[in-house]
């Protein structure tokens, strides 16, 4: 972060999981609690204040209180001040091959409602965590509601990352005509998990602004011109469009 703000970032964003990412059940339910006194969140609220930022901290566990987490994403104005928060709606439950299988339902709760929120210089910004990528109806949603940034902070495996990872993010700035800023976890984990990295930020016509192009820690920094969005929006109104639907 400190690299980032000396580059000129203004408005900074950290991978999905920033605060822990651990498939031990019993030991991620020690360290999690609610968000009301949370040492780590309050540090990150200080750090953002300090260098005169706003953070997207991408997520962390929450205590529900029902036996559950919250996967939640976090936005810290340039006060260090939460500004607004939003719990991964779509959660990945899903059968990779090879061994490969991951059940987040087992552990998380999911949200129920999309979030957008004024940010940096009024921008609006959407948010979405990971596995909501392959929903486009939520991205959809936050072009209809007039936001200018999507964030979609993730933790992708490998094979989908290889797959899939880009072509979804450019897709979805393209349908929506957003910018769409997407920090990853990359690299391999103490778990054992490996996550895919190669951190992307968007235009609103699909260009690749600025990618990290491995798997390490690293940072990216990009100028975004919020008026590209209305511009893209003039060019081809698509995201505004959608069918009509009869009752039953």
């Amino acid at each position: 972060m400190r690299e980032a703000a000396a580059a000129g970032a203004r408005l900074i964003a950290t991978p999905e999981n920033t605060l822990r990412m651990d498939r031990d059940r019993a030991r991620m339910f020690a360290a999690v609690g609610p968000e009301e006194g949370d040492g780590e969140l309050k540090a990150w609220g200080r750090l953002a204040q300090e260098l005169g930022v706003w953070l997207l901290l991408g997520s962390g566990p929450i205590a529900t209180g029902n036996g559950k987490v919250f996967n939640r994403s976090f936005l810290f104005s340039d006060s260090g001040k939460i500004a607004a928060r939003y719990d991964k709606i779509n959660l990945f439950d899903v059968t990779l091959g090879g061994g490969e299988t991951y059940r987040e339902s087992d552990t998380v709760q999911g949200g129920k409602k999309a979030v957008i929120a004024e940010g940096p210089m009024g921008a609006r910004i959407g948010f979405s965590i990971c596995y909501d990528l392959r929903f486009p109806a939520l991205y959809h949603a936050y072009a209809q509601a007039g936001a200018d940034i999507i964030t979609a902070p993730a933790a992708f495996t490998v094979p989908t990352g290889q797959a899939h990872w880009e072509t979804l993010l450019r897709a979805r700035a393209i349908e929506t005509h957003c910018f769409v800023i997407a920090p990853a976890q990359g690299g391999r984990h103490e778990d054992g998990r490996a996550t895919y990295g190669h951190s992307l930020i968007i235009d609103p016509w699909g260009k690749v602004l600025a990618a990290l192009d491995h798997d390490a820690p690293g940072f990216i920094v990009a100028d975004l011109d919020l008026d590209a969005v209305a511009a893209a929006r003039a060019k081809i109104p698509a995201w505004n469009g959608g069918p009509d639907f009869e009752g039953p």
